[in-house]
């Protein structure tokens, strides 16, 4: 039998073996969402739980399911792992595709963790561009489609701000000059800081109001800090770049991988989505939303949620002390990816507040996520139970997915935009 073969047997194996103690362990009646979920214990796992859905695409015709008064319909098809959208002041939308690539495989969990993303198209030969659409007829799908920019580094968040166009690549941010209406930049860019690499990848980009600075989402590189903190410094946390002095701070930080970013319009508030530790059981502790305040400390790797001490960790009491509790829990590695504000009359029932791309889980013996998600706000802050606006991205059997929803925004023409990037699809969600 070869290497490959029994290592294969091997990832089926402790996924069986995981998956069933999980289901026979766990008890759990509804997922920790809101402003004060029910949190189950902790329970270690000594085999990690790996279950993914192999990825299948979307059918001829086939879409999500949208919510009762809505539709949807795919803007753009035929992408190649869509996982961010930029839309510009004269309508065009930007998505930026890109892939995590795969790392050293040091251990048969990495290998088994490595397999069970391959299923799931969700790691290889990552396409480095932003592709540009364009629908000049108006009629909700783009006609136009033109490489942006290539050549990238994993990009991710991008921000246009004035005659200068920002990238969030894996490794620091980049500054192209952009002129209105251009279909693509040519121009050398101009690097204006580093980041670190790898672990968590993703770098969102959000300007402030007055367009003097960015706020840069950057995950951890591991887990629980596995490999010290000296590893994870810089990491975990919201950056803050000036953008007339070229100077960087952490703006947050305790934050595992905050990736969306969005402004809460009436108070000014910086919110994010946060994706937390893995390894405590299928609903612990929860991703969530929550508002950013100037210099907090949000927990990772010491503790989640309200305080809750992670045994796994060496500990710093101080620092335990000081983290700050989320504001809404949004269940268990829901891997929630996206996020935007939506504003009143938007899709016709839904209030103001928050829409989540919830990209969906890999560790956990029932998939959550695969879905996008409302938030209603009142008075700045999250007031009653979310709302689904799009689902039907995983096959009732949860052995295959049709597409994950990641980054969402606002389209040129009031609608809402979805990137799906294993459908490979820019969903436009409107009134029915």
């Amino acid at each position: 039998m070869s290497l490959s073969a029994i290592f294969a047997r091997l990832v089926a194996w402790i996924g069986a073996v995981a998956i069933f103690l999980r289901h026979r362990n766990d008890n759990l009646k509804e997922q920790a969402f809101g402003s004060k979920p029910a949190i189950p214990p902790a329970k270690p796992q000594g085999i990690p739980t790996l279950k993914m859905p192999t990825a299948k695409g979307w059918a001829e015709g086939q879409t999500p399911v949208a919510a009762a008064g809505l539709k949807v319909n795919a803007f753009a098809a035929g992408l190649k792992h869509p996982r961010w959208i930029q839309v510009l002041p004269n309508g065009d939308v930007l998505t930026a595709e890109a892939l995590s690539v795969p790392g050293g495989i040091k251990s048969v969990f990495d290998y088994a963790q490595y397999s069970t993303m391959k299923r799931a198209a969700a790691i290889g030969e990552s396409p480095n561009r932003i592709t540009l659409l364009r629908d000049a007829d108006g009629d909700g799908v783009a006609e136009t489609r033109e490489v942006f920019l290539d050549k990238l580094n994993q990009p991710f968040g991008m921000a246009l701000l004035g005659d200068t166009f920002y990238v969030g690549n894996t490794d620091g941010v980049v500054a192209f000059p952009y002129k209105a209406g251009e279909t693509r930049i040519a121009a050398k860019g101009q690097k204006l800081n580093s980041l670190k690499p790898g672990g968590h990848w993703t770098r969102s980009l959000l300007p402030s109001a007055d367009g003097k600075k960015l706020y840069i989402g950057v995950g951890s590189l591991t887990n629980i800090a596995d490999e010290g903190m000296a590893a994870e410094e810089g990491r975990a946390a919201i950056h803050e770049l000036d953008l007339e002095t070229g100077k960087s701070r952490i703006f947050a930080s305790g934050l595992r991988n905050p990736v969306g970013l969005a402004w809460e319009p009436t108070t000014g508030t910086l919110w994010t989505v946060v994706n937390e530790r893995d390894g405590l059981g299928d609903e612990t502790p929860p991703d969530y939303l929550t508002s950013v305040r100037d210099g907090g400390f949000y927990g990772w790797p010491y503790c989640y949620w309200d305080r809750i001490v992670d045994d796994r960790v060496p500990q710093d009491p101080a620092m335990v002390a000081k983290a700050i509790k989320p504001d809404f829990a949004l269940g268990g590695h829901t891997a929630s990816l996206g996020l935007c504000w939506l504003p009143t009359g938007t899709l016709p029932g839904f209030p103001e507040g928050m829409v989540i791309g919830q990209h969906g889980s890999w560790n956990r013996s029932k998939l959550s996520g695969y879905r996008v998600v409302f938030v209603p706000f009142e008075n700045g802050r999250p007031a009653g139970p979310s709302r689904d606006i799009l689902t039907g991205f995983l096959s009732p059997d949860e052995r295959a997915s049709y597409g994950r929803p990641v980054g969402v925004t606002i389209g040129p023409d009031g609608s809402l935009l979805v990137a799906d990037d294993v459908g490979d699809v820019i969903w436009r969600v409107t009134g029915a």
